[in-house]
């Protein structure tokens, strides 16, 4: 547990970060930016969390969307 997590922030009281459920996409600080994760790759930054966060969102609905449309052509 840290005790005193804002000692190091160069800008106290911003966000630290956001992560989904299934662990699979994190927007992790980044100067004063956020970084995009995904499946453990560094990804795409943003000025912000809620821009960081509107990104994932969008990327796990177009994600699932074809997950679902995918033809037997694509596996062959």
């Amino acid at each position: 547990m840290i005790t005193h997590e804002t000692i190091l922030d160069p800008v106290p009281g911003s966000p630290s970060g956001y992560v989904t459920k299934d662990l699979v996409w994190a927007a992790v600080p980044f100067g004063k930016k956020f970084m995009i994760i995904h499946n453990g790759q560094q990804g795409d930054v943003f000025r912000t969390l809620d821009a960081a966060k509107k990104y994932i969102d969008k990327q796990i609905k177009t994600r699932k969307s074809k997950k679902g449309s995918a033809s037997l052509e694509e596996f062959l």
